[in-house]
């Protein structure tokens, strides 16, 4: 006679390693950046178009809350894409809160959940909110001048992610990235990432 594992037992054999210890890194870095800007610094520009630091920042505030909403098998709508905040280190460490008693139950790794580019388990959506963190770091650090804060084998795994999900074509319409940005295989960890999601490793504010 079969057995049925629970939900915890599915995501403890499927899941090794466990996306989490990833996502938390790339939390961590995301929570640091924002922590470390100035909001005088909100309306410099970034290498997400149209998207200056501030809106990148509440962009990340929205995403934090998103990770528990959907992996708690929630409508990801009930979070917003994007929170407006007069106080970012405050609002950012409430969502992540949150978020953090929802990673704390393994078995939401195996939960079936809902996201807008579709359906996935909870464990490979994890992996994708590693590599948006991980890509909206980088447009942070570089717009205010801390690449060196940012780290590297995040970008590593953020990119081998990006390469399983999102096709090199095509871009535009239901595949919101643009172009990939060639760059050599010995490139830094960042410039391949960047490159591989559209944008220039090589920007500069104009």
């Amino acid at each position: 006679m079969s057995v049925t594992p629970t939900p915890t037992e599915t995501a403890a054999t499927a899941y090794e390693p466990d996306p989490r210890p990833q996502l938390a890194r790339a939390l961590d870095q995301a929570g640091r950046l924002i922590d470390g800007t100035d909001p005088a610094q909100g309306s410099l520009p970034t290498p997400c178009a149209d998207f200056d630091v501030a809106a990148v920042v509440g962009h990340l505030l929205g995403v934090v809350r998103r990770i528990g909403v959907v992996l708690d098998g929630r409508p990801f709508y009930e979070a917003p894409s994007h929170l407006d905040s007069t106080d970012w280190s405050a609002d950012w460490a409430t969502g992540r809160a949150g978020t953090e008693q929802v990673l704390a139950d393994a078995g939401n790794l195996s939960r079936t959940v809902t996201v807008p580019w579709g359906e996935e388990l909870g464990a490979d959506v994890l992996a994708s909110y590693v590599g948006e963190m991980t890509v909206h770091s980088w447009d942070i650090a570089v717009a205010t001048g801390r690449l060196e804060q940012l780290d590297p084998e995040l970008a590593t795994v953020a990119l081998s992610t990006y390469r399983r999900k999102v096709p090199a074509e095509p871009r535009g319409g239901q595949i919101p990235f643009g172009p990939v940005v060639p760059v050599s295989d010995d490139a830094a960890p960042y410039a391949r990432l960047v490159g591989w999601t559209g944008r220039d490793p090589q920007w500069v504010a104009g």
